[in-house]
């Protein structure tokens, strides 16, 4: 997306991880122009009013080098850390390459045989690998990472990833209320902060587990080697038209069913025909938008619209003139610095500071200091910028949907963006 000359922006999605291996290496993504740039180091923490930092990586030994600074203890435990996580992942990941259980089948035999198959896939974990899941699927961040460290920066930096992109405090257990609107309050099952964090270390790149990556020319360069890998296997794609002399996007206004089986979509007056279709949308659009309500089980549309959306992020994206320079690292000389690769966390020193954050979320009212993590694509591809300059990406929380005080107004949406500072 381009909204400010010069400059190139991935308007939402900006790192590279959960898309599947098997996908990769099976549509050839590579061959049809997919490149992107591993991140090493990858994390990065400055205290506020100190001149302390903490940065992470893919070394062990020197990741163990900056925990040591502040705590001794926590890095010898932290390698302990990633190989009990590690065997989590290790078995859990596998299951994203397969189909899920169907407890609808017909047929008894086939359920036992699919659970079968998948208790072989997680049977490695053993019952200290399943308790340590457990433990990770119920418990508050907050109370896995005091069980693992002891240091508040370790702790927070490891934990955010527990509670980003949903309203959660690292303090919740599981379920809590989200005052979306205080003046109606509703009460909301919210996904724990121990999977959020699971789900965060599940991806990888080039068989580096946990690892995440800037794809050269932009997010956007994802779509396009799909579609490269697409078109070279036979599809044809319609994403745009003319229509009375305009160049215009076309959208599917309806998903096709006959018989309770689909049989395509319909783009405006045109329908494409197909025994199988694709949503690349929420469940939501897929199925209660795009589908007639006739076409599907009530109990199943139930199922949908009970579906939770709401989410405490805000997405920046900054066009700047020269490398944010911090007190605890300076900048020196032209070139950009390891820190300069990784996500920068903010406003994360410690867990109080996400709480506090999530206090004012629940309110209704943005967070006083939001939390940030900002990421700078163009230290690494130059193509996203003409010239000098570079693309600055901030993904913060926690902003309601609907504030306390009244709508978003553009005069707001500016204010916010000038906080967290």
């Amino acid at each position: 997306m381009n909204f400010t000359e010069g400059f190139r922006f991935s308007r939402a999605s900006y790192l590279l991880s959960l898309l599947r291996p098997v996908i990769i290496e099976e549509l050839k993504l590579k061959e049809h122009g997919l490149r992107y740039h591993i991140r090493n180091p990858n994390s990065f923490t400055p205290i506020r009013s100190s001149k302390e930092s903490l940065l992470l990586g893919l070394d062990m030994k020197k990741n163990q080098e900056e925990i040591g600074k502040f705590s001794k203890a926590d890095a010898e435990n932290y390698p302990k850390y990633e190989h009990a996580m590690g065997r989590i992942v290790n078995c859990l990941e596998k299951l994203m390459d397969v189909a899920p259980l169907d407890v609808n089948h017909p047929s008894t035999i086939e359920r036992l045989k699919r659970l079968m198959e998948l208790y072989k896939i997680v049977s490695p974990l053993g019952l200290k690998g399943a308790l340590d899941l457990y433990e990770l699927m119920t418990a508050p961040i907050s109370k896995v990472m005091d069980k693992w460290f002891e240091s508040d920066v370790l702790k927070a930096t490891l934990g955010t990833d527990g509670v980003i992109g949903f309203g959660a405090s690292p303090y919740d257990a599981g379920t809590g209320e989200i005052d979306e609107k205080p003046q109606k309050r509703q009460r909301s099952k919210i996904i724990n902060s121990s999977y959020v964090l699971l789900h965060h270390v599940l991806g990888g790149l080039d068989g580096q587990s946990g690892a995440w990556g800037y794809v050269y020319g932009g997010m956007g360069a994802v779509s396009q080697a799909i579609a490269s890998a697409a078109r070279a296997a036979g599809a044809e794609l319609v994403t745009e038209t003319w229509i009375h002399l305009f160049h215009v996007f076309q959208n599917v206004d309806e998903i096709l069913t006959d018989g309770g089986a689909v049989r395509g979509v319909r783009v405006g007056a045109t329908e494409y025909h197909a025994p199988i279709v694709l949503a690349g949308t929420t469940p939501k659009v897929a199925f209660l938008d795009l589908m007639k309500k006739d076409s599907l089980p009530a109990a199943f549309r139930q199922s949908i619209k009970a579906i939770d959306y709401t989410s405490p992020v805000t997405k920046i994206n900054v066009a700047v003139k020269e490398l944010p320079n911090f007190v605890c690292r300076p900048f020196t000389g032209s070139e950009p610095m390891p820190h300069h690769h990784t996500t920068v966390h903010m406003n994360c020193e410690n867990m109080q500071v996400v709480d506090d954050a999530t206090r004012d979320y629940r309110a209704g009212m943005p967070s006083k200091r939001p939390i940030i993590e900002m990421t700078i694509p163009s230290v690494v591809d130059r193509s996203i910028v003409d010239g000098d300059g570079h693309v600055v990406l901030l993904f913060t929380q926690y902003t309601p949907f609907h504030r306390a005080d009244g709508e978003w107004t553009e005069e707001r949406k500016h204010e916010y963006a000038k906080t967290g500072k």
